[in-house]
């Protein structure tokens, strides 16, 4: 790993897992909300668990939201894991209309009590699935993404959410797990953006794999 890595603190969830997770994996981060540092990282991880409205209270409320802004702009890598993942979106459903950070367009809805077939789903949706690619092969779809190797690594990944990503253009979406026949999104890409729905911090080999990637791209 090159460069300074930032993971975003705003009060929501996760964040000491995730650090945990990259010391691990023998990465170094920064654990800040200072508005400067996140402008002028190398690369940032935004984390979350929790509602929507909630997390966009909190970078609003902390000025998080413009920084991210700048950061995008640059170019450089940045990745949302869960909420994180879903904040970039236009909006959510989640409790009503909420309006989201725009980075990639789209909204987030609840996910389907019933799959195609009409069987009931349990929501949320909880436990490890395997990763499936989008719109192509894993190794097509996948490179040059945060998800390369990851089928490699050949182990499910965890989740626990209620609602997904759900991108206008659908070649934004990179990864999905099939849910009872129902296609749940589970990666997000559009330029130097990736988002997780799943929990890499909590997903074992497959998901230092995913963190390794990332912080080595």
């Amino acid at each position: 790993m090159s460069g300074r890595t930032i993971v975003v603190d705003y009060g929501i969830g996760n964040v000491f897992s995730v650090c945990n997770a990259l010391r691990e994996i023998g990465g170094e981060a920064e654990l800040t909300g200072d508005l400067t540092a996140i402008r002028a990282a190398d690369r940032v991880i935004l984390p979350g668990v929790g509602a929507f409205a909630r997390a966009m209270d909190a970078l609003h409320a902390k000025g998080i939201s413009d920084a991210l802004r700048d950061f995008v702009a640059t170019g450089k890598p940045f990745l949302g894991i869960c909420i994180g993942m879903q904040v970039l979106m236009d909006r959510s459903s989640e409790f009503g209309d909420t309006e989201g950070l725009g980075f990639v367009p789209g909204s987030v809805e609840r996910i389907a009590s019933q799959s195609p077939s009409g069987q009931p789903l349990r929501v949320p949706h909880i436990g490890w699935a395997p990763l499936e690619a989008s719109g192509g092969e894993a190794g097509d779809r996948w490179q040059a993404t945060a998800l390369e190797g990851a089928d490699e690594a050949g182990e499910a990944v965890y989740f626990v959410h209620s609602y997904h990503c759900m991108p206008t253009d659908p070649t934004h979406r990179i990864a999905y797990v099939d849910y009872d026949g129902l296609e749940v999104t589970a990666a997000i890409r559009r330029d130097n953006i990736t988002g997780l729905q799943f929990h890499p911090e909590r997903s074992g080999k497959a998901g230092q794999q995913i963190l390794q990637t990332f912080l080595t791209t």
